[in-house]
């Protein structure tokens, strides 16, 4: 099943710069500086290597958790956020792969197959570096192509003080989603050893 839908993502996440190359207006770059992206292209990592040598390291599974977190966030934030942006170029299933079916995905493969990490502030953080990097990455990166992946990381119609404010928000948000993923798992394993008790 790991494998599959490892297949399933990755097809989606080349479709669109298969089919925007030689499109008048498409960037490569910008393809890739979508957050949607780059999480699903974790999330194809984590489900085909998972699926194939399926590691056990603690490592490992802050890896898978990480993906999941941020396969979640891409799901919710396009559903209350983001509309369905597109790039202009995939078709509306490749859309549908990346924000519904690979969020799902993870968390689904994150509760049947758990892992007991600790709900701490130390993992917690560690899983929010890559949105706080990728927040800061595009900032920069915006004004010098003047182009922006998403409307609420965008200064230009809304200004600096309206855009931090509404980061900071998304910023407790994830953080509490981080909270949510790690005691699924613990909660998901503990009910799991149960079961194994019982039977």
């Amino acid at each position: 099943m790991r494998i599959g839908f490892g297949v399933l993502g990755l097809v989606a996440v080349v479709g669109g710069p298969v089919r925007g190359y030689g499109v008048a207006g498409y960037s490569l770059p910008n393809e890739f500086g979508y957050f949607t992206i780059q999480s699903n292209a974790l999330g194809v990592g984590v489900l085909l290597l998972g699926g194939l040598l399926d590691p056990l390291g603690r490592r490992w599974q802050l890896v898978r958790g990480a993906s999941t977190l941020y396969l979640v966030i891409t799901g919710i934030v396009d559903a209350a956020l983001a509309t369905h942006l597109e790039t202009g170029v995939e078709p509306s299933w490749i859309g549908d792969v990346l924000h519904r079916v690979m969020p799902i995905v993870m968390i689904v493969d994150w509760v049947f197959v758990p892992v007991v990490l600790g709900v701490s502030g130390k993992l917690i953080a560690g899983w929010l570096v890559y949105p706080i990097v990728y927040c800061a990455y595009t900032l920069v990166r915006g004004p010098m192509v003047n182009w922006y992946p998403y409307p609420f990381i965008d200064p230009r119609g809304q200004g600096y003080l309206s855009m931090t404010i509404g980061l900071v928000v998304l910023a407790v948000a994830f953080t509490l989603l981080a909270l949510a993923i790690a005691a699924l798992g613990d909660m998901s394993k503990r009910w799991q050893t149960s079961d194994e008790l019982i039977g």
